[in-house]
């Protein structure tokens, strides 16, 4: 039997994940898109059984990190109520699998499952990235410096293309 199609495609999930304080986390309000709840929905489940979410599952931005993320949003809806007047909440892993026990709807459970999928996906490529790093500075090791231009192109090729989405948070000034 082959299987059922995603109810959302992986790549929708992976590019909704950001990487702020160096966690990979979802916004509460990309979740709800997800989920098909609204975002006032979500929070409200959340805030009802608040014991499970610590403060490593779950965090709220802060207003920099805030005005840093809709700065990244290059079109802003004119009009007055069209944003939000809250700090979003964003979610670890770990706080999008605890997700699951608090909406309970058949669509919220699939669509966990291609969540926790994504994030396996991207653990995935970060550690064959690091293991294949680790091989060729053996090799490096391993033969002289008349190979130093092919080991500089094979690490330029290594290097992954620009990010979908900026990290958040202070960011120093190359010089």
């Amino acid at each position: 039997m082959g299987e059922k199609p995603a109810l959302v495609p992986a790549e929708r999930i992976e590019r909704a994940i950001l990487l702020i304080r160096g966690h990979k986390v979802l916004l509460d309000a990309d979740l709800a898109t997800l989920y098909e709840v609204e975002t006032r929905a979500l929070i409200q489940a959340v805030k009802r059984n608040i014991e499970r979410f610590p403060v490593d599952f779950m965090f709220r931005l802060t207003p920099d990190e805030t005005v840093f993320l809709r700065s990244q949003t290059v079109i802003l809806k004119p009009g007055r109520g069209q944003h939000r007047k809250y700090l979003p909440y964003a979610f670890t892993e770990q706080g999008v699998a605890m997700l699951s026990s608090v909406l309970r709807s058949p669509r919220a459970v699939q669509v966990n499952i291609e969540i926790m999928r994504a994030f396996v996906r991207l653990r995935q490529l970060l550690a064959s990235h690091v293991e294949l790093a680790r091989k060729l500075a053996a090799l490096e090791k391993k033969y002289d410096s008349q190979f130093k231009v092919v080991f500089d192109a094979i690490r330029q090729l290594m290097i992954p293309p620009g990010p979908k989405r900026r990290k958040l948070g202070f960011m120093p000034k190359d010089d």
